[in-house]
């Protein structure tokens, strides 16, 4: 895997010291709700980047997509509500769960067995969520 824990924390206390006392004004006024509208420019611009075959373009919006969330995340962390490290053992959790046929013993022999068993998944945590 070509992920650098050392690399990602890195990035995360950049994000931490743009939103510091002595940070960055613009990083330091935003608000989860102030973010939306870059999150989607950013989102677009990445959707666009994808259609080309220019994988400079394509790592440089991932780049820009992935420093909202982080920011998003460190907002969510100053208000106490949820820190990055939540968010990605959420997910994680959430794809082990949901690919029994990679972590666990089930077993699948086409994309339509997959899509029943990801839905019949999605639908019992939502039921759990309810309940």
């Amino acid at each position: 895997m070509s992920c650098d824990k050392n690399v990602f924390l890195a990035f995360c206390k950049t994000i931490s010291h743009l939103r510091a006392k002595n940070g960055c004004p613009w990083d330091r006024k935003q608000t989860i709700r102030s973010l939306k509208k870059y999150l989607r420019e950013e989102c677009d611009e990445l959707l666009e980047a994808m259609d080309t075959d220019n994988p400079d373009h394509l790592c440089e919006e991932i780049g820009d997509v992935l420093f909202l969330l982080v920011l998003l995340s460190e907002i969510s962390s100053e208000s106490g509500h949820f820190t990055i490290n939540d968010a990605i053992t959420g997910i994680e959790e959430k794809m082990i769960r949901r690919h029994p046929h990679v972590f666990a013993d089930a077993s699948v022999s086409s994309d339509e067995e997959l899509k029943v068993q990801w839905e019949k998944i999605k639908s019992q945590e939502k039921s759990k969520k309810t309940n």
